[in-house]
């Protein structure tokens, strides 16, 4: 796959996290473990479906402040390639069922490190301006604390 950062449309996350890549990957595949930090807390995440194939639907909802779930993301898998690379998007969703909102198109990688896994979230925008947005949203607040809530898991199940 041919893909490139486009610092106008696009925004990123790189972290290390101290566990080893199958762990890592258990924690974003399996929903009772995703369910724990996919949201910044203290919200919660609730899997709707999560059909890991291309084309699968992948359905979460969200309480905020003890409040019922509401639609967070309803997207579609693009790509599932084992404990490398997860490809979704909100332009589509499952089934390849085109999506009213279109808004990014997300690839996280999963690579070996000396230190347990490279963790690297890019996200995909059509416009500058909906990068922008995300941006203004708190992408790298947001994205950064989840990805933090997903380490404290996995380095404390080792």
């Amino acid at each position: 796959m041919s893909r490139h950062f486009d610092p106008e449309r696009d925004l990123r996350i790189t972290r290390i996290i101290k566990a080893p890549r199958a762990t890592v990957w258990q924690a974003w595949t399996q929903p009772a473990l995703f369910e724990q930090w996919w949201v910044p807390a203290p919200a919660r995440c609730r899997v709707v479906e999560m059909d890991l194939s291309p084309g699968g639907a992948f359905v979460t909802r969200i309480s905020e402040n003890g409040g019922s779930f509401q639609p967070h993301l309803d997207a579609c898998f693009l790509t599932v390639d084992d404990r490398q690379r997860i490809v979704f998007t909100n332009a589509l969703t499952g089934g390849w069922r085109p999506a009213e909102q279109p808004f990014i198109t997300a690839v996280i990688d999963f690579a070996d490190h000396p230190d347990g896994t490279g963790y690297t979230a890019h996200v995909m925008h059509k416009s500058n301006g909906d990068r922008a947005l995300h941006e203004k949203m708190g992408f790298h607040d947001g994205w950064g604390t989840v990805i933090g809530q997903l380490a404290a898991l996995v380095e404390d199940r080792g």
